[in-house]
């Protein structure tokens, strides 16, 4: 199974939950990241997502921006958005019900009446939003792969 997480530049939101989630799965599972922008295609991650990354024992500075494009649609079987502009965005190049239904906010399986549905930017924040965004983004994850590995388990006909 191939899992696609999407931010804005794809350096600060999407890498993390990249690394978290991969973090979280077996090794048969492909996670990556993509952005919505072409601003920071090429460049690592933002140092505060490569420090608090690191403060919580997971390696992301390997990683670097892309654009998402229509193709990922195709490509990927599931798709986290981080907030609902990406979310948009993603889906503003779906051309099928099919690739609508790959796309998803990452906060989607959470208890809504305890978190925001969207992951809050971090980019103009100091260390502090950072620490928060990979709290939200890792209790998401959790959730996520709990259920991708009950889903990969499911006897398909």
């Amino acid at each position: 199974m191939k899992i696609l997480m999407v931010c804005l530049g794809n350096i600060c939101r999407s890498p993390l939950a990249e690394g978290i989630l991969k973090s979280k799965l077996p090794s048969n599972f492909t996670v990556d990241s993509a952005g919505t922008i072409n601003m920071h295609e090429g460049n690592a991650p933002d140092k505060r997502s490569v420090e608090v990354a690191v403060k919580n024992g997971l390696n992301i500075s390997k990683q670097r921006s892309r654009h998402f494009q229509s193709q990922d649609l195709d490509e990927y079987d599931r798709i986290f958005c981080m907030d609902k502009n990406n979310l948009r965005d993603v889906l503003s190049l779906a051309e099928s019900d099919e690739q609508r239904q790959k796309v998803s906010l990452l906060m989607n399986d959470l208890n809504l009446k305890q978190h925001p549905h969207e992951v809050p930017d971090p980019y103009w924040s100091g260390s502090e939003g950072f620490d928060q965004v990979y709290r939200q983004i890792d209790e998401a994850c959790e959730i996520i792969a709990e259920n991708l590995l009950k889903e990969s388990f499911k006897i398909k006909p």
